[in-house]
């Protein structure tokens, strides 16, 4: 190996922040950011249900959610969002439940040992692929992500699900929202969390209703629900919690960074602009991998690559050659070697996914930046292969 090829790169990221959530703040972001934060008062006073209803607000008008859907602030991130929309909803009719990576994977998992469905069936495929979208029945209830977080793999698009359908459409769209086009007349559920694309802080989620979903939603539930999980009452949806008034006590710390984040993302042109610098992200390794060699994506075809949670393989024989364990290593030493520079970090894929990279490339990262980093992780590749390669 030439010295020309281990030597270390001279540039760096000015913010190697590539993690897949909490993601990245953006760009110019501070704490001073957070100085006109509403702090030591009641979140239900006239001021922060102001701010808690601005951000519901803003992100229904950045996102162009259409006027007669109901968006709310919920609990426990995108997470908690998922888990309220299946408790409550899930359970009138059979359901399909596209499973492609981890988080797909639980939510099939509580479907059919949670809440131990009569009538499901779950709709599987690796790790870089998708399931076969010709046998699912949209007549029944379909839960779905819009994009896989840690797999990297996208929905193609809004032909994928029938313009009508009987059943409901559950969309986990927390590393999609503000950076892909959403077919809101085509969803009946959405949810996302503040810590994606906008790089918010973490622990509340957004959860998004259709008109038909608020209709089931109003009608008696399947099954006993926790507190924090009911949305409606004896008399109907709770609308409040649309309007800002929160089930539980939020962080309003979060509340305006949340608006900070929503304010930044208005300025540079909304939902066009987002969109396009995540584009430009996705460009950026698209053409590093291509010459590179020794990467491709995890994904399987362009069209269903992501360009938030940008998923990368290891394709170098040396590394194919190592055992699970060793690919482990290998991919650990290799992270560690560019984070020890201050050239990148939370580099390695989500730990159920197939060893490899992953690169948060969401609309709050700079193109420059991930056009910094990628030298480095030819550089730390290299050297790892020296070190591991038989």
């Amino acid at each position: 190996m030439s010295e020309i090829s281990l030597s270390k790169p001279i540039v760096k990221p000015a913010r190697p922040f590539f993690s897949s959530g909490p993601c990245a703040k953006r760009p110019g972001w501070s704490l001073a950011a957070l100085e006109g934060a509403l702090l030591g008062r009641s979140h239900r006073a006239p001021e922060g249900r102001a701010r808690l209803k601005a951000v519901i607000e803003r992100s229904k008008a950045i996102l162009g959610l259409p006027a007669d859907w109901r968006l709310g602030i919920v609990p426990a991130s995108d997470t908690g969002a998922v888990e309220m929309s299946l408790w409550a909803l899930c359970g009138e009719r059979g359901v399909d439940v596209l499973s492609f990576e981890s988080f797909s994977g639980e939510w099939a998992r509580d479907l059919r040992e949670v809440l131990a469905l009569p009538d499901l069936r779950v709709h599987e495929a690796r790790y870089g692929a998708l399931p076969d979208l010709s046998v699912v029945d949209w007549s029944r209830d379909v839960v779905l992500t819009w994009n896989g977080t840690t797999s990297g793999v996208r929905m193609p698009g809004p032909e994928a699900i029938p313009a009508t359908h009987e059943g409901l459409v559950i969309c986990d769209a927390t590393s999609a929202a503000f950076a892909m086009d959403l077919p809101w007349d085509r969803l009946d559920v959405v949810t996302w969390s503040w810590q994606k694309v906008l790089g918010g802080e973490a622990a509340h989620g957004m959860l998004a209703l259709s008109p038909r979903a608020a209709v089931r939603l109003a009608q008696p539930s399947p099954r006993p629900l926790p507190k924090i999980f009911r949305l409606a009452n004896g008399k109907g949806l709770i609308e409040g919690v649309f309007a800002g008034d929160t089930i539980n006590t939020p962080s309003m710390l979060c509340v305006e960074d949340a608006l900070d984040g929503l304010n930044w993302a208005a300025s540079i042109g909304g939902l066009p602009a987002l969109k396009a610098r995540s584009a430009a992200n996705l460009a950026a390794v698209e053409r590093w991998a291509a010459r590179a060699g020794w990467v491709d994506f995890l994904a399987d075809s362009p069209e269903i690559r992501s360009s938030t949670s940008i998923c990368l393989r290891i394709v170098a024989p040396w590394f194919l050659a190592l055992s699970a364990e060793g690919m482990d290593r290998a991919v650990k030493h290799l992270t560690g070697l560019v984070a020890a520079e201050g050239a990148g970090f939370d580099l390695a894929s989500y730990r159920d996914a197939p060893p490899g990279l992953r690169l948060w490339g969401g609309a709050t990262v700079d193109t420059a930046d991930i056009e910094a980093l990628l030298p480095w992780l030819d550089w730390a590749h290299e050297v790892t292969r020296l070190e591991f390669a038989a």
